[in-house]
């Protein structure tokens, strides 16, 4: 607990939970005509008492448009990671686990798929898929599947070894419930704290691929297609990016902290 308690940990804790919870309201607080709706005379308007942080090119209110984009860049991450994690998780373990001719074959795809940048990769899934949210949420979970299933696999070789595991082999115990009952649960800290880092990795790349019109698409709100749609008035009003960017920058920065605190937590090697 008390490793949680540092200024990088609370800073951390905080930030992340100020996004959840601005995702989990905004839509409670917020409607799409809120967000959508245009004012032409106060385009390009500055912050004030009127639009807390100022409006875009089309007169539409910021705050009401970075808080629902919020729920769409958090959802988007949230659910591609978890894919990630649903296709990573088992290669990893098998791979880690059997060795051998499963262990090269598996890692070999894995191999292939970490040439690739994971943003490049996500963008040509993206381009052969077509833009839309669906599209962008495979791209990006398949892009940080080789990622995870690396991790998992050297975590499952780890455990395989320890003492406790050959007792259980020994004892006649079958694999099933050998990964279930002794591998599964000794990587679980390893697994989630790489899911913290890759969600803040996961928003960065859906906020790239919809700055470059793959992902999401208008209507939805989304912080990159805001920042896409600012970069033409940067020199006359830069608050619109400003405002969708340094959404981004503090939701990854939150995600870096608390991924970083969560694994001295966790990680018994470092405890130790």
């Amino acid at each position: 607990m008390k490793r949680f308690l540092t200024t990088k940990g609370v800073i951390g804790a905080s930030l992340v939970l100020l996004v959840i919870l601005v995702a989990l309201l905004a839509p409670v607080l917020i409607t799409s005509e809120m967000s959508t709706r245009m004012d032409m005379r106060a385009r390009l308007a500055g912050p004030s008492l009127n639009h807390v942080l100022g409006t875009d090119q089309l007169g539409r209110d910021l705050f009401f448009r970075v808080m629902l984009g919020t729920q769409t860049s958090i959802g988007i991450a949230g659910t591609a990671v978890l894919l990630s994690i649903v296709i990573g998780l088992p290669l990893g373990i098998v791979s880690g686990y059997y060795r051998g001719h499963v262990d090269n074959v598996l890692m070999r795809i894995v191999d292939t798929l970490l040439a690739f940048p994971a943003l490049l990769l996500a963008l040509v899934i993206s381009a052969m898929l077509g833009p839309n949210l669906q599209n962008t949420i495979i791209a990006v979970g398949i892009a940080f599947t080789p990622f995870l299933a690396r991790i998992v696999r050297g975590e499952a070789l780890r455990v395989a070894q320890m003492p406790y595991v050959e007792a259980a082999r020994a004892s006649g115990t079958n694999d099933l419930m050998m990964i279930i009952r002794h591998i599964l649960p000794n990587i679980m800290p390893q697994i989630i704290v790489q899911a913290t880092i890759s969600l803040a990795f996961a928003i960065l790349a859906e906020a790239g691929l919809s700055f470059l019109g793959l992902g999401t698409q208008p209507p939805n709100s989304s912080w990159g297609l805001m920042i896409q749609a600012s970069r033409d008035y940067l020199d006359v009003a830069p608050w619109t990016a400003l405002v969708p960017g340094g959404a981004v920058a503090l939701t990854v920065l939150g995600l870096n902290m608390f991924g970083d605190v969560l694994r001295d937590v966790l990680d018994p090697r470092v405890q130790g």
